[in-house]
């Protein structure tokens, strides 16, 4: 809608794409929940002005962000304004979620230098009172409007029983899920994040009435994403895979074809976490299984694997209910296959929906419905019931 990200007025094309969009989710029953930025700030403006470590990009989100509230305005009430947003401090949210440019020279580049650390957590700072501000915007333009904060979420033990490992683990869970959800849901920088970020030398400009717009702009709602987990050893993190994880891996969970560790009690763990935490209202915001799914000769995909970890997990999100968490939605990562952003493979699947394209581009983009889509079809009619 603004291809560049700094333009007057957003392109008509791109507003009546997601206008028909949201008025056929309206027309089937569903309730969207749209997610504002999700790993796409505008090339021009990594390239121009810096991504987010530069202040001047909330001002060019926030008219974004205006333009599509006030468009569907009374369509759509649940927003997020930015995914995963604790990952804008790994090497890998730099570019993805900070629009912050690699650094230019050959392979491999030094993405962890002090300057680079320095400019994400700039980048963080400028999120922050960005998601503040839609807040407060959202309110406004529709009083019915919820905002919410979305982490890939709490999912981590200590490798051991050790202090060493335990404490490993809190510190980790602090630094890279908690101190977004704190800032967002309490208003403010943690202590424990002051004495990090002055341990490690990081200084950020911050403006006088940003404690005041953080404070004023808390979210109403907590989504998160779960995939996996991991072990965090104070000895150091290798070895995992999983939604950028990081840790060792766990030797009571077996790995997904990609090595994704698959621990569906851990969905209702950091379902308590969150909750015990924040008392806010929860959506699982992202959930699901990339494999390799085989065409058979006459046309179907019997991916049971899919149906089996899907199941798993709404297993344990019912025994979550079952503990006092206010969950109040699960959306599936996703509906119909696309590349998958972790890799840039398309043979990675996730969907209900097959679509006939390879890593490559090549195919003929038909759309074949697999076996898992007619058993979340059931789920969903039965509200759960039936898993």
């Amino acid at each position: 809608m603004f291809p560049r990200g700094d333009e007057d007025s957003p392109n008509p094309a791109g507003l009546a794409f997601y206008r028909a969009l949201i008025d056929e989710c309206l027309a089937s029953g569903m309730i969207p929940m749209v997610t504002i930025t999700q790993y796409e700030p505008p090339l021009y403006l990594a390239q121009e002005y810096g991504g987010w470590s530069n202040r001047k990009t909330i001002d060019f989100y926030l008219k974004f962000c205006e333009t599509i509230m006030r468009e569907f305005r009374g369509k759509v009430r649940y927003w997020i304004p930015f995914v995963e947003v604790n990952l804008t401090l790994t090497a890998f949210g730099e570019a993805t979620s900070a629009g912050i440019l690699p650094p230019e020279g050959p392979f491999p580049r030094e993405t962890n230098s002090p300057e680079r650390i320095q400019a994400r957590y700039q980048a963080m700072h400028h999120i922050f009172v960005a998601n503040a501000k839609v807040v407060k915007l959202a309110r406004e333009i529709d009083p019915e409007n919820h905002v919410g904060c979305m982490l890939a979420g709490p999912a981590s033990y200590p490798l051991t029983c050790s202090p060493e490992d335990n404490l490993a683990n809190l510190q980790s869970l602090q630094r890279d899920c908690w101190f977004c959800s704190d800032v967002a849901v309490r208003g403010e920088y943690p202590g424990y994040m002051k004495r990090h970020m002055a341990e490690e030398g990081i200084s950020i400009t911050v403006e006088p009435e940003d404690a005041d717009l953080l404070r004023a702009g808390t979210v109403d709602f907590i989504g998160f994403s779960y995939y996996s987990s991991s072990c965090i050893s104070a000895e150091g993190q290798s070895g995992v895979e999983g939604n950028n994880l990081a840790g060792v891996p766990n030797p009571y969970l077996k790995k997904s074809e990609w090595g994704w560790l698959v621990d569906p009690i851990g969905i209702r763990i950091a379902c308590n976490l969150v909750w015990d935490r924040y008392q806010l209202p929860m959506y699982i915001v992202e959930n699901g299984l990339g494999a390799v799914d085989v065409v058979t000769e006459d046309g179907r995909i019997e991916d049971d694997y899919r149906i089996d970890y899907l199941r798993a997990h709404i297993e344990q999100l019912k025994e979550a209910l079952a503990d006092g968490v206010d969950l109040r939605g699960y959306m599936t990562w996703g509906c119909v296959d696309l590349i998958a952003e972790s890799t840039g493979q398309m043979s990675k699947r996730y969907g209900f929906v097959h679509v006939d394209f390879d890593d490559a581009g090549h195919g003929s983009g038909k759309r074949t419905r697999k076996k898992s889509f007619f058993w979340y079809r059931d789920v969903i009619r039965s509200r759960g019931e039936n898993i």
